[in-house]
């Protein structure tokens, strides 16, 4: 039987990267900005941080949901979500070019449905479609 979900959400641990590539904000920013394109998502925002003395967190806002990144480039080190809604965002193909981008050596992928909320397991849709319709059963 299949599960009908709003969204997936997968969680990347990569391990054993490229930490020049994992210190460097633009590198960071530039890969997960494609990522988000390979995976046919619509960009709304991006905001990145750079600490000191190094490590990058950002957050890629999507019409489908978010491209998260943490790094600990000292530790080789990356913690990446991508999360999407829809059937046509790719969210894979956006895990797969992170891991070869940070030439990771060791990735990790979880993957979790997200709004499992389907009360007769049928399929909802992921925007309502009348002004009137303020929730779906």
């Amino acid at each position: 039987m299949k599960l009908y979900a709003l969204g997936t959400h997968l969680l990347i641990e990569l391990k054993d990267c490229n930490p020049e590539i994992l210190k460097d904000l633009e590198s960071v920013r530039n890969i997960l900005v494609e990522a988000a394109k390979k995976a046919n998502a619509t960009i709304i925002s991006v905001n990145f941080h750079e600490f000191n003395p190094f490590g990058i967190s950002g957050v890629i806002v999507i019409a489908e949901s978010h491209l998260t990144i943490h790094t600990w480039p000292e530790y080789g080190f990356a913690a990446v979500d991508v999360f999407t809604c829809g059937d046509i965002i790719k969210p894979e193909v956006a895990a797969q070019y992170i891991i070869e981008a940070f030439e990771c050596k060791s990735p990790s992928i979880v993957e979790m449905k997200r709004g499992i909320i389907s009360y007769k397991n049928e399929k909802l849709p992921h925007k309502v479609c009348h002004e009137e319709l303020q929730m779906v059963y």
